[in-house]
């Protein structure tokens, strides 16, 4: 993470987040499934970390997993991303994060669709849409 963005403090944080952005993004937390605005929508465009604004996934990769929350087949860069072993909740996962500002973004899996077979399976609150 970039030195910057490792800077900003808590507070700031909770000031610049909504109270379940910082819930979700700097605490780990999970929106309810199938409560996320982005779990029914198929606009062409370009998603991005709500925290920083970086972009994180395209709508060409976009799918319906039915599993209550948006679902990719890849991110729009490696190095965007860094995934972070999970053991929370009896689990072993793979966390997602932002590699910019380290907010939380959900958790990637290997059931995905071809042609990666993985399935990044991420909290609406923690994007932003940006259309094209």
């Amino acid at each position: 993470m970039p030195e910057e963005w490792k800077q900003i403090s808590e507070e700031e944080w909770k000031k610049r987040l909504s109270a379940e952005q910082f819930r979700v993004l700097r605490k780990k937390g999970t929106e309810a499934p199938f409560s996320g605005k982005y779990n029914d929508f198929y606009e062409n465009g370009i998603y991005t970390c709500a925290g920083c604004g970086q972009e994180m996934f395209s709508s060409s990769s976009k799918y319906d997993a039915g599993t209550g929350w948006p679902s990719f087949w890849e991110a729009i860069s490696e190095d965007n991303i860094e995934r972070i072993p999970d053991y929370s909740l009896g689990m072993k996962r793979i966390e997602v994060i932002c590699s910019r500002c380290g907010g939380h973004l959900g958790h990637v899996f290997d059931d995905g669709p071809a042609p990666t077979g993985e399935h990044f399976c991420i909290d609406s609150i923690s994007l932003d849409f940006n259309p094209e």
